[in-house]
């Protein structure tokens, strides 16, 4: 076995182990996890139905006014981590659900080594993918059922086919170039803010529009193009228009999830970074000072980070998670800079891994001790004791997706405003042949006076076949007849 495998494969191990036990940092998973997962056991089901409009539960988002685009339609979601989980649910490997995200996080070091290394030399690709390793933004996600890391997976790729082909002149590259641009705008939407970089990156390298005459980049578009083929027939489908699904997905952005302030980002910068985003804004400020933005490999990271991180600023809602997509340009340019410092570097090296370690083990602790409450183990052995209810079950909560994902029982939401008649004649005209069963907990977020008539309403005209009371968490079953 080569050295640079075995390296490769020591590299995947150490990152993947490091996933793995944030994990575990929390007892369950959060609502947009369990969307994920159970569009997967659905299309494991039925491979063409992309949608919760016939599947027993809900991932009621507002329409925004315009309710062609809204639910029960499910293409405002990227399809590929879904489609990705499905084959896991086919062949019941359910248990690697939860590491899937954590596996492809393990991969894209691999990644990032191969990209440094294509970018510069065989030191700057372990010192990018050391640090890779151990960001703690790319850690975190690694560990969710979401779709940052999975789209920063296939950017990767893209950035090496592209390298690959149109710096080095691999005309095999030069069309995957095309096929990984595709998945990664299937994995997450923001592909999109990804293409504008390799355009800018020809102008600036070519200073002409001569790039447009290699024939390649054309069947790279058409390559591009084709992936995608399978995407477009959805949307004329669901939508009526081939690019439908997009469409729904740039109009929920716009009206979901809250305005965060332009400078979000620097705001949590050591959370998501710790030391190394500081070492990146000093091995900036070398490049400047050195004038090292003329080498290509250095300017198309700098675009890379530049435009990416400004379309996300730009964007009114912000979470940390949508910048991952500039994670590898942070650990190789600052790999790039620990490889041009010419002592103490392996000091330095040792000092950041420490800082970092330290880092992240605070935050999992954090994590651990905000996700293991009282109230979350209440909630998920109630989940527990309705998994084992009757197939021919409906029940009632305010967490659809996640009982969904728990107990593949039948769900929907409680009445709002809440109103015990309106439960009992929901249960009269659709569900008087199935068992009912009301999840009422602390989990539930309402006033406490709506909160308070809710359990009494429930004590005094059901049945409670499950409690579980600790010191500062609670949840109950009731069984309701029709």
């Amino acid at each position: 076995m080569k050295r640079e495998t075995k390296l490769l494969i020591l590299l995947f191990i150490i990152a993947f182990i490091i996933r793995s036990i944030f994990v575990f940092s929390t007892p369950m998973q959060i609502w947009d996890e369990t969307v994920y997962a159970n569009l997967g056991y659905d299309l494991s089901n039925n491979l063409l139905d992309y949608s919760v409009a016939n599947n027993g539960w809900s991932d009621f988002i507002p329409s925004g006014g315009d309710n062609f685009y809204a639910w029960p339609k499910m293409g405002f979601r990227a399809p590929l981590l879904p489609y990705l989980l499905m084959p896991l649910y086919l062949f019941h490997l359910n248990f690697l659900v939860i590491f899937f995200i954590a596996i492809i996080g393990a991969f894209s070091v691999c990644l990032v080594y191969l990209l440094g290394k294509k970018l510069f030399n065989e030191k700057v690709a372990l010192y990018s993918a050391i640090l890779f390793l151990l960001i703690p933004l790319h850690i975190i996600y690694s560990a969710k059922i979401l779709t940052g890391v999975l789209f920063t997976f296939f950017v990767l790729l893209t950035f090496f086919s592209f390298w690959k082909g149109y710096e080095e002149n691999n005309k095999k590259h030069k069309v995957l170039f095309g096929i990984f641009l595709a998945l990664a705008l299937l994995s997450r939407y923001t592909a999109l803010w990804i293409m504008p970089i390799f355009l800018l990156y020809f102008l600036a390298r070519d200073k002409s529009l001569k790039f447009l005459k290699d024939k390649y980049l054309w069947y790279s578009i058409l390559a591009f193009f084709g992936t995608l083929i399978p995407w477009f027939i959805y949307g004329i489908f669901e939508y009526n228009n081939p690019i439908g699904a997009f469409i729904h997905g740039a109009k929920a952005s716009a009206y979901w999830g809250g305005l965060q302030s332009w400078h979000f980002f620097f705001d949590y910068w050591w959370q998501m970074f710790s030391i190394i985003g500081f070492i990146f804004a000093i091995a900036l400020i070398y490049i400047l000072y050195k004038k090292e933005f003329f080498k290509r490999e250095i300017y198309l990271l700098l675009i890379w980070f530049a435009f990416f991180l400004g379309m996300a600023i730009y964007m009114p809602h912000k979470e940390d998670r949508f910048i991952l997509a500039i994670v590898p340009t942070i650990a190789l340019i600052s790999g790039y800079f620990i490889d041009k410092i010419k002592k103490y570097k392996k000091l330095i090296l040792i000092g950041i891994i420490l800082i970092t370690l330290f880092s992240l083990s605070s935050q999992f602790y954090a994590t651990y001790n905000n996700s293991y409450t009282d109230t979350n183990k209440c909630f998920l052995e109630g989940n527990k004791f309705l998994e084992n209810a009757g197939e021919n079950s409906v029940i009632i909560t305010d967490e659809s997706s996640v009982v969904y994902y728990y107990t593949k029982k039948e769900t929907r939401f409680y009445p709002n405003p809440w109103s015990y008649e309106t439960l009992k004649n929901w249960i009269k005209s659709s569900y008087s042949d199935k068992e009912v069963y009301v999840l009422f907990g602390d989990y539930i977020i309402k006033p406490e006076e709506e909160y308070n008539q809710i359990k009494e309403d429930l004590e005094s005209n059901s049945e409670k076949v499950f409690e579980c009371s600790k010191e500062s968490g609670y949840s109950a079953i009731y069984k309701i007849s029709a």
